[in-house]
């Protein structure tokens, strides 16, 4: 069977099962069959291993150090070409590769860019995909991967291939497991595709089978649609230019809906926790009346009633003009930057690392200020403060609706104003949550390469003894061509974070750099865009013209075009 060439040659060898699969595919999804990503040519054709100066953490080295005993300071590695050397036979390996966490636009292209890696290097390789993520490998639960289980998903959206779930491997017991499944399957490597907390996860795996002197190595995949798996090593991870595709053509969409109707403010909550990538990228390109960028307001110290009457402040200026209507962006962890807020966030999550608490017994533990304003929330998003915790023992903020909350409090500041005098001006707000349209959306262009290209890389260093690393890949704006791959240490990316009452090293999270190009080009055109319509249609993620294959403008502040 064919895996280097065109689409049509892949499907000869398809069984008459798979076939019936591509045949019920809608046309959008059988035409997305046809695209071959494309992919650097060191990969293809005879390359080395180099290695890098030996590494360190910026912080809490030492402590970090104590956890990785046998990876902490090992170099980076660099896949170079072996010029005149022969193209040789790649090694007979035995890999397992898993899904992590929430799932992100080109998952299905890294399975399927490891195949073929393997594949094409050495027919006799095999690759196993556990089910239902890191559980699958406790469980040992798996199953054979081949060309004809995969070919359907090339270049889909999801992670249903093999499921994916959050566990974490942290107890002895299922350590344990794990070295039974490892060893029962003989792997040589394992394929860790995850976020910040699942390439963490993959990092104790490396130093558990090296201090237990296994041979499976294990390389990370960056993984998540928040953008905030990005450093001086990962430009970015995948599925984040897809994501803000798709959310692009929702907010433009509501922009048009707005000034179509010219009566309802559109209050939009996008997907981000920790970060508010999302956000900037998508007020980038659809310039709504107003963004709220978490990183700002906490460097502002603003107030959750300072954020309240700021909003309050554009829909009363607006209102004068005659137009009651409006576009409001926020990212999903938006209350978590409010110092205020976070105070008590961080309040709760001691009190309830123990278990779920009532609300009459957990106000007692809050300090003063904590409690009046736990007191003056609305009930519902008091209550949403309380649910049970995340596997990590962090309030779950997707859970807390912040665009509701804010247009309560708006609502409560425009009647204390009409009361004491004020314009009563009409408002009628319509709250929306984008998150989990834009997890499991067909990949863009970039995304389809990006995620081959690090399927074949993970391939190459574990074929290269490699292990403790995240694959990368370097100078994304440029055409994929001229892509470098490589690997850097887990370590190296990680600081100490208080997580269940305890600190544990983690890979630290990446915000918006409030000094950068996205945020400086953001800050000087948000003023226009505040009373006027300048709403912006960038298109639907379906439209794969000449400009698909670039990632966001914005995200590397290059030229849009480099990828065509």
């Amino acid at each position: 069977m064919q895996l280097n060439g065109d689409t049509k040659s892949r499907k000869l060898g398809l069984s008459s099962a798979v076939s019936v699969t591509v045949a019920d595919m809608s046309p959008l999804h059988r035409a997305r069959l046809e695209y071959f990503p494309r992919l650097p040519p060191i990969l293809k054709g005879a390359f080395g291993w180099k290695e890098g100066e030996g590494t360190s953490c910026p912080d809490d080295a030492e402590e970090i150090k104590k956890y990785f005993p046998n990876l902490y300071g090992q170099p980076s590695v660099f896949i170079v070409p072996n010029r005149g050397g022969p193209v040789t036979m790649g090694k007979t390996l035995r890999v397992g590769v898993v899904l992590s966490g929430g799932p992100a636009p080109g998952g299905h292209n890294v399975i399927s860019g490891l195949f073929d890696y393997l594949y094409n290097r050495n027919r006799d390789s095999v690759l196993f995909g556990f089910l239902n993520g890191p559980s699958g490998i406790i469980k040992n639960k798996w199953i054979q991967l081949d060309e004809e289980r995969i070919f359907p998903y090339r270049n889909q959206g999801g992670f249903h291939i093999i499921g994916s779930d959050r566990t974490k491997i942290e107890t002895p017991e299922q350590f344990e497991k794990v070295d039974e499944t490892v060893r029962k399957l003989d792997l040589d490597g394992l394929v860790v595709i995850g976020g910040d907390d699942s390439n963490t996860n993959a990092a104790i795996l490396a130093e558990h089978f090296v201090a237990q002197n296994m041979k499976t190595k294990v390389i990370g995949v960056p993984k998540t649609i928040d953008g905030d798996l990005r450093n001086e090593f990962v430009e970015t991870s995948f599925g984040f230019d897809t994501a803000v595709k798709v959310y692009s053509e929702l907010v433009s969409n509501l922009g048009y809906d707005a000034i179509s109707a010219k009566k309802s403010w559109h209050f939009c909550r996008l997907m981000g926790r920790s970060a508010s990538h999302i956000t900037l990228e998508v007020a980038l390109q659809t310039h709504p009346n107003m963004a709220l960028i978490g990183e700002e307001v906490m460097e502002k110290k603003q107030t959750l009633t300072q954020v309240t009457k700021s909003i309050a402040d554009l829909i009363v200026e607006r209102a004068a003009m005659g137009k009651n209507f409006g576009v409001v962006l926020l990212p999903e962890g938006l209350v978590e930057f409010m110092p205020d807020v976070d105070k008590l966030i961080l309040e709760l999550n001691e009190i309830l690392a123990g278990g779920h608490l009532e609300e009459d017994q957990i106000i007692p533990k809050l300090t003063e200020p904590s409690r009046f304003l736990f007191r003056s929330l609305p009930p519902l998003i008091a209550k949403q403060l309380t649910l049970d915790r995340d596997p990590h023992g962090n309030v779950q903020v997707s859970k807390i609706e912040s665009e509701r909350l804010l247009i309560q409090m708006v609502s409560d500041e425009l009647k204390e104003r009409s009361k004491a005098g004020g314009a009563s001006c009409p408002f009628s707000p319509i709250p929306h949550f984008f998150g989990y349209e834009g997890r499991c959306s067909l990949p863009s262009n970039f995304d389809c390469n990006y995620c081959y290209t690090l399927g074949h890389t993970a391939g190459a260093l574990i074929e290269g003894g490699r292990t403790g690393l995240v694959a990368t890949v370097r100078h994304l704006t440029k055409p994929p061509e001229q892509w470098e791959v490589g690997g850097y240490p887990l370590t190296v990316m990680m600081d100490i974070e208080r997580r269940k009452g305890k600190n544990v090293p983690v890979i630290k999270k990446a915000l918006v750099d409030l000094k950068g190009e996205a945020f400086r080009i953001f800050s000087e055109q948000r003023d226009s865009w505040r009373l006027t319509e300048d709403y912006r249609c960038p298109g639907p993620i379906q439209h794969f013209g000449p400009m698909a294959d670039s990632i966001n403008f914005t995200l590397m502040s290059e030229a849009r075009d480099s990828n065509e």
